[in-house]
């Protein structure tokens, strides 16, 4: 399942080794504002990059973490977020890319890698993203990879009023 390599990249499982790139852009208030996640301390990160090292892959009713990783260097660029619900019918995929990797089409690319990761290897009927309607950048690379809106919601998100966007893609 994992590693898979793809033209510019590597979907691989994060590890300690990568405290230094993730603590880079997981701590970048550009990076993180329409995100679900904050910052982490380096002890915090450390941990956390531990765990999900070992957390089993694609678990129903589990988030799991995947790194995008540089193919020439194996750096870590970027993070996927793939939920499984637990009846393993639906999906849910987040993304956070580097500013440095930002705009190459990496994260469209790591996207649809993700997308076909998640078909291939469950029985998932539906994948879901969700996303802050003031986030341009992801809307377009959501539709990009054949996403449609289905529903917004007035919600309050960091204490801030805003309109969530969910976008879905239906196993072909």
């Amino acid at each position: 399942m994992l590693p898979r390599t793809c033209d510019f990249f590597v979907l691989r499982r994060l590890s300690p080794g990568d405290l230094t790139d993730f603590q880079a852009y997981r701590s970048d208030p550009q990076v993180g504002l329409f995100q679900g996640w904050t910052p982490l301390s380096n002890d915090e990160a450390l941990s956390y990059l531990a765990e999900v090292e070992s957390a089993p892959l694609l678990a129903p009713g589990h988030w799991t973490q995947i790194a995008i990783a540089s193919i020439e260097t194996d750096r870590l660029i970027g993070d996927l977020g793939l939920f499984v619900s637990a009846d393993q019918s639906l999906a849910e995929i987040g993304f956070t890319l580097a500013p440095r990797s930002q705009g190459r089409g990496l994260a469209t690319s790591a996207v649809l890698a993700a997308i076909e990761l998640l078909f291939e290897r469950t029985s998932v009927q539906r994948i879901l993203a969700i996303t802050d309607a003031r986030n341009t950048p992801s809307i377009r690379l959501l539709v990009r990879v054949g996403m449609s809106l289905v529903s917004t919601a007035e919600v309050v998100f960091r204490g801030e009023p805003c309109t969530e966007s969910t976008y879905a893609l239906v196993r072909q």
